[in-house]
């Protein structure tokens, strides 16, 4: 079809449109440039350096002093925080170490543009290190003078390398806690490296290709990081070998002039009868020799995730046992295990077991804990529909009692504390009235007794607690509400020194509003569901809005990415700015809730929390007279793309336009472990049915009525492209009209093209919403440059 046709079939469709124009439609103003501009500023990269104050990243030092970098409008400035002394002074003479380091290093450094963002504090307090242009500096605090105090030295931060990896790539090294030896992967291999000599010696033989030690590139994850443990005397290493080599292949091919590339990895799926294993050994670095564990191979999963954690994994302070969890297939049944460094011989201390659903050890966090002085172990379950803490024996494996009671989650275990038994955790839901996803911090008793909160205010918490327990900073805020830092005891929870508090005014000055907290009633029509809600700087409450819900259906997250300070999520201000009220629910089926509410929809992933998205919209219409609930969009990137083409064909009465985004939209096609968590083991029926096919998008595609706009990256290794295309084809063979947006060679998140399929975002919303055409080929402008 030519342009011009296309450009006439398109003004027909506004024309017959405009006969039944009502509501919101009725109300449009055309868009311009100028309003997709003015969209623009409420991105990111507008809105974040209008922002200062909001975190205080740092390092705690000894006496449980803490140094952190806090950005100002004029630059930045280093902070000493003392808490006995219940003081916050700067950690040096700013101008005087500015004047100082750049006759050293010959430069011109202002005050508060110190060309270094972090320090090494000696240990009186009187000096610190910083790296400058590849040079070590050595500077006082009073700023008389800095020298260099030592040659080139590689960039902070900067990992330790390897050889070439399983797949030919550098391999990402880990330290041994004593910083002298360095493991990494070479040629499907376990290497070690002398951090001072530059000697590396080869600690595995017989690594293969798809056999290979310490590798993870299993699924979507495709790393060549060295996963393994050093024991804690630096002598020994507890990692894996993992088995591949019967597993079924994943194949993505490029888009280029002349013979494409094929990418080819291991992927396993669910219902495949063979999966990647891994078969756990240690080795003793020194001797090279490999002891593998008396048992058979284990399954390629973690207590609290969809890949292998060596978090699953804790030596003994002498290096003589191994702690381990197993994991079955089904994310049904975690073991504990115990294996003897020096032969291999395992044994169970315990199980778990959770029939109906699936078994995490935390929110966020692998919270399961040895403690190897009194053989007890530290153990995470939702036996009682929350998230608590249980003490056992580590020999008997029996149950000595429960640590945590009560309505709320423990999150995650942030410090055990053996000698006075105590522990530090992050909890949610356990604050009656306020928001259940808010994060505080706590300390009780491994006896259950002295249970306390030590973060009072009602925001969402972020806590850095000093190593001794004693002192923590505690960083709050709500999504309407900008941080307030404060250094408090760690034992009372007693603020001790007002740190800081987040600098919006020049935000504010812009004319931007925060989102609005939203609380409604889930599908059974009494749970509360919780969201932010999203509307027009130019907001008239005279008008109807069309409402798009941006959504993420969990189920290992929700729609709200943080319930914390932001100044931009992502671009929902800005879709509101042309006209919409945008809407972010978490459902029923999100986690960092009850156990019951999580599992809402386990084992019926095509579910997607969609009963409360449109419950809750409902109620918002209901509530507000400016909502019209008769223009409703929905979109979503990766889960979220999945359940918005679910929306569109589940609801096809209730959503009129969807755009999604690198949906995974039949599980089977999805790696092996994420379907077979959530929506349980593949089951195939005599008659060729299975237990996944009311999941499939494509299966329900013939429902379509609305506007749909399917988009995918052809290189998205995480969810390969076959599950837009899957329901491309199943939309040709109905014979519906739909949209189909390929990007060349991106990945799962768009990268290079994330700023364009923004722009046809906003555009599918305003032309087939709004019924009003949007500027043409506008360009969103990438973030500027930093200034010199």
């Amino acid at each position: 079809m030519s342009a011009v046709t296309r450009r006439r079939t398109t003004l027909l469709s506004f024309a017959l449109a405009g006969a039944t124009l009502t509501g919101a439609e009725a109300q449009q103003r055309p868009v311009s440039a100028a309003d997709y501009a003015r969209a623009e500023k409420f991105l990111a990269p507008a809105v974040t350096p209008l922002v200062s104050g909001t975190s205080v990243p740092g390092t705690w030092l000894v006496d449980d002093h803490f140094w952190y970098r806090n950005v100002t409008p004029n630059g930045s400035e280093f902070i000493l925080a003392d808490p006995a002394k219940k003081t916050r002074a700067p950690a040096f003479d700013h101008a005087r170490v500015a004047a100082a380091l750049s006759s050293a290093a010959g430069g011109n450094y202002a005050p508060t543009q110190l060309p270094f963002t972090s320090l090494e504090m000696a240990p009186d307090g009187q000096s610190f290190a910083v790296v400058v242009s590849g040079h070590r500096y050595s500077c006082d605090v009073k700023g008389i003078s800095c020298v260099v105090v030592a040659g080139v030295v590689p960039m902070q931060g900067a990992p330790a390398r390897g050889g070439a990896g399983p797949r030919g790539a550098a391999a990402l090294a880990v330290t041994s806690p004593d910083g002298k030896r360095a493991a990494f992967i070479r040629d499907w291999n376990l290497w070690v490296r002398d951090v001072t000599t530059k000697q590396e010696t080869q600690l595995s033989t017989d690594g293969v290709k798809d056999f290979g030690y310490a590798t993870d590139n299993a699924g979507w994850i495709k790393s060549d990081r060295a996963i393994l443990l050093w024991s804690p005397d630096s002598r020994k290493i507890a990692t894996f070998q993992q088995d591949q080599r019967n597993v079924g292949e994943m194949y993505l091919v490029s888009t280029t002039v002349g013979h494409p590339t094929l990418l080819a990895w291991k992927y396993p799926l669910p219902g495949d009868s063979i999966v990647t294993m891994i078969q756990r050994v240690v080795i003793e670095v020194d001797n090279k020799r490999m002891v593998r564990f008396q048992m058979p191979p284990d399954q390629h999963r973690s207590t609290n995730g969809d890949d292998i954690s060596m978090a699953d994994v804790q030596w003994s302070p002498d290096a003589s046992q191994v702690a381990f969890v197993s994991v079955t297939r089904d994310h049904k049944t975690a073991i504990l295990r115990v294996a003897e460094a020096a032969t291999g011989l395992v044994r169970t201390v315990m199980s778990e077991s959770v029939p109906n659903s699936h078994f995490e050890s935390g929110m966020g966090k692998i919270n399961w804990q040895m403690l190897w002085p009194t053989r007890e172990v530290l153990w995470w379950s939702q036996r009682d529909n929350w998230g608590q803490l249980y003490l056992y024996d580590a020999t008997t494996g029996t149950l000595k009692h429960q640590v945590t009671t009560g309505e709320g989650n423990v999150a995650t275990v942030v410090k055990v504390d053996e000698k006075s038994r105590t522990i530090w955790f992050t909890g949610t839901g356990r604050e009656p009235g306020r928001d259940p996803y808010f994060h505080h911090l706590y300390r009780i008793g491994m006896d259950g007794k002295g249970y306390r909160l030590l973060t009072p205010d009602n925001g969402d918490h972020d806590v850095s607690l000093a190593p001794s327990g004693a002192a923590l900073v505690d960083t709050w805020s709500r999504p309407d509400v900008p941080q307030v830092t404060v250094l408090r005891s760690g034992i009372t929870g007693k603020q001790l020194v007002a740190l800081e508090t987040a600098d919006i005014s020049r935000l504010v000055a812009t004319g931007w509003k925060p989102p609005i907290p939203i609380t409604m009633k889930g599908r059974d029509g009494k749970t509360d569901i919780y969201g932010l809600m999203f509307r027009p700087t130019n907001f008239d409450s005279t008008r109807k809005y069309p409402i798009i819900n941006q959504i993420y259906p969990g189920p290992q997250s929700g729609s709200v990415s943080g319930r914390g300070f932001t100044p931009a999520r992502g671009d929902a201000q800005a879709l509101a700015e042309l006209g919409f009220i945008v809407v972010q629910i978490d459902g029923m089926g999100t986690p960092d809730r009850s156990k019951s509410f999580h599992e809402a929809y386990y084992a019926n992933m095509g579910d997607n929390t969609l009963p409360d998205q449109i419950t809750g919209m409902k109620e918002l219409a209901a509530r507000y007279s400016w909502i019209d609930l008769t223009h409703v969009g929905i979109w979503g990137h990766s889960g979220g793309g999945f359940a918005t083409a679910a929306a569109m064909f589940r609801y096809p009465d209730f959503f009129q336009v969807g755009i999604a985004e690198s949906g995974n939209h039949d599980n089977r096609v999805y790696e092996d472990d994420w379907g077979e968590r959530y929506q349980g083991l593949l089951i195939r029926n005599s008659d060729g049915s299975t237990n996944y096919d009311d999941q499939a998008n494509q299966n329900i595609a013939k429902h379509l009525k609305g506007h749909l706009l399917l988009a995918h990256g052809t290189m998205d290794n995480n969810v390969p492209p076959y599950n837009t295309l899957l329901v491309a084809e199943a939309l040709i063979k109905a014979n519906k009209d739909f949209d189909l947006l390929m990007l060349p060679n991106q990945l799962h998140g768009f990268g290079t093209m994330s700023s364009y399929m923004m722009r046809r975002r906003w555009d599918y919303f305003v032309r087939w919403l709004q019924g009003t055409e949007p500027p043409k080929e506008y360009q969103i402008k990438p973030p500027a440059p930093p200034p010199d």
